[in-house]
C-alpha cells in the first residue's frame, strides 16, 4: 500500500522535518506492506533548500509591514506559478496512491494564504482521484479570512476518513470554522516521537556543568504569526537575552544559544553573541552557540547536549519533551501553550508582559531540579504512538476489504472452475 504524506518535511524550521520523519516512522512501524512518500508543500525536495537568508529576511519584513489585504494579494501573486507546476506533480502522485495524510504541523491557519492555497490545492487532486484522506494531528488558527475558509472547506468534497487536531485549541478552533462538522478530535502531536528517531546512547554522555539551551527565535517571526499582543512576548529582544544569560550564568550554568535551523534565528543569535558583554562569556567557555543545525538529528544532537530548555519555538519543546529533557515554552502563539497544556505542564509555560526575566531564570532552575515525572511521560508517549497508529488502521481499512472482496470473488471463481 503507497500513502502519500503533504507537510512542510523540509522547512528550514527542523521542527517540521522531526515530526514529518515521525509521521513516516509511524505509518511504517510493524506495517512491511506500507510505504510512504512525504511532499513537501513549498515543492522543496531535501534539507537545506530553502532561497536566500538575506532575501527571507527581508521579505520577511516587508511582508510584517503591509496590511493583511495586501499581504494575502503579494503572497498569492507569488505563489500562483509554484502551485500552477506543483498541481500536477502532486495530481500524478496522489492518482499513484492508495491513501493520502495532510499532516502533522500547523496547517490549517491562515498565514496570508499561503497554506490555505497549498493545502487547497492538495484537497482538489484528493476530490478528484478519490483517495482515503487523514487529516492528521494539526494545528487550527482561530481566524481564517473568506478565502482561506473556502479552500479549507474543500475538505468537505474529500473522501476524508480520519480528522485529527493535537491540542484543545485547534479543537475549538475546528469546531469555529466547521460548526455543522466534520468533527475533528485530539491526538497528541507526532513530534512525541522523537525518540524513536534518537540513536544516542542517553546514559552515553558524561556529567558536566549543567547547561542551559536557549532555542533563539527571530522577533520578527513571533510578531509576525503570533495569536497574541507583541508587548505580552516574553524574551524577545538581545537586550532580554543578555540579562537572563547573565543571571544563569551567576547561577552556576553554561548557556548554549541554538536554533530549530532557521537562517533568521540563527542571524538573530549571532548578534545576541556579538555584543561585547558576550563576548567576554564566550572567552571564558561560559557560553556558546552552536552551529546551526540542518538536518533534524543534528537538532536531536543539540537537545541532548543541554540540561534543560527554553524556547518559543514548539518543537524544540516537544522533542526535549519526547527526549526526557525538562523544559520551559515561551508564550506567543497558542498552540505553544496547548501543547503543555496536553503534556500537564503549565507551570513551566511563560507568558504575558508581566513575566521577568528573573521568572524565567527561575523556571528553568525549578524544571531543571524537578525534571520530567517518568510514569506521565511514558502514558504521553504511548498514546502517542497509539494516535499514529489508529490513523493508520483508518486509511487502511478500504484496502483491507479491498482485498478481502478480491478474495472472495476469487474463491467463488475457483469454485465455480471446480464444479465445471
Amino acid at each position: 500500500m503507497k500513502i502519500v504524506v503533504f507537510n512542510v518535511k523540509y522547512s528550514e524550521n527542523l521542527g517540521d522535518g522531526l515530526l514529518a520523519r515521525c509521521v513516516e516512522a509511524g505509518l511504517t512501524k510493524d506495517a512491511g506492506h506500507i510505504e510512504v512518500e512525504t511532499i513537501d508543500l513549498a515543492g522543496r525536495e531535501g534539507f537545506g533548500m530553502g532561497g536566500s537568508s538575506g532575501r527571507r529576511q527581508q521579505a520577511l519584513k516587508v511582508l510584517h509591514r503591509l496590511p493583511p489585504f495586501a499581504r494575502r494579494w503579494a503572497v498569492a501573486h507569488v505563489l500562483g506559478r509554484t502551485l500552477r507546476k506543483l498541481r500536477g506533480q502532486w495530481d500524478a502522485k496522489i492518482a499513484a496512491a492508495d491513501a493520502v495524510v495532510i499532516g502533522g504541523g500547523n496547517l490549517f491557519q491562515d498565514d496570508d494564504l499561503n497554506f490555505p492555497l497549498k493545502v487547497g490545492t492538495v484537497l482538489d487532486c484528493v476530490r478528484r482521484h478519490n483517495r482515503p484522506l487523514a487529516i492528521y494531528a494539526v494545528g487550527v488558527s482561530s481566524h481564517w479570512s473568506a478565502p482561506a475558509s473556502r479552500l479549507f472547506e474543500r475538505l468537505k468534497q474529500t473522501n476524508c476518513v480520519h480528522l485529527s487536531v493535537r491540542d484543545s485549541f485547534a479543537q475549538d478552533s475546528w469546531r469555529q470554522h466547521f460548526p455543522d462538522g466534520p468533527e475533528a478530535k485530539i491526538v497528541h502531536d507526532p513530534g512525541l516521537l522523537t525518540r524513536a528517531l534518537d540513536s544516542d546512547d542517553p546514559d552515553s554522555v558524561p556529567s558536566r556543568q549543567p547547561t542551559v539551551g536557549l532555542c533563539v527565535t527571530e522577533p520578527v517571526i513571533l510578531q509576525r504569526h503570533a495569536s497574541q499582543k507583541a508587548s505580552a512576548i516574553p524574551l524577545q529582544d538581545i537586550a532580554e537575552y543578555r540579562d537572563l544569560i547573565r543571571l544563569l550564568v551567576q547561577d552556576g550554568y553554561r548557556i548554549s544559544l541554538f536554533c530549530n535551523g532557521a537562517s533568521e534565528d540563527q542571524i538573530f543569535a549571532q548578534r545576541i553573541m556579538d555584543e561585547a558583554s558576550m563576548q567576554r562569556l564566550a572567552k571564558s567557555g561560559a557560553l556558546q552557540l552552536a552551529p546551526r543545525p540542518r538536518v533534524p538529528e543534528e537538532l536531536i544532537r543539540i537537545l541532548r547536549s543541554t540540561d534543560v530548555i527554553l524556547a518559543h519555538r514548539l518543537h524544540a519543546c516537544i522533542a526535549a519533551y519526547s527526549l526526557g529533557i525538562p523544559h520551559v515554552g515561551l508564550g506567543w502563539d497558542k498552540k505553544v501553550e496547548g501543547f503543555f497544556r496536553s503534556v500537564g505542564r503549565q507551570s513551566y509555560f511563560a507568558n504575558g508582559s508581566g513575566t521577568s526575566v528573573s521568572d524565567i531564570a527561575g523556571l528553568l532552575k525549578a524544571a531543571h531540579s524537578e525534571g520530567i515525572e517518568s510514569f506521565r511521560h511514558r502514558v504521553i508517549l504511548a498514546e502517542a504512538e497509539a494516535g499514529i497508529v489508529d490513523m493508520r488502521r483508518n486509511l487502511t481499512q478500504r484496502d483491507q476489504n479491498n482485498v478481502a472482496e478480491m478474495s472472495s470473488v476469487i474463491r467463488k471463481d475457483q469454485r465455480a472452475a471446480a464444479t465445471n
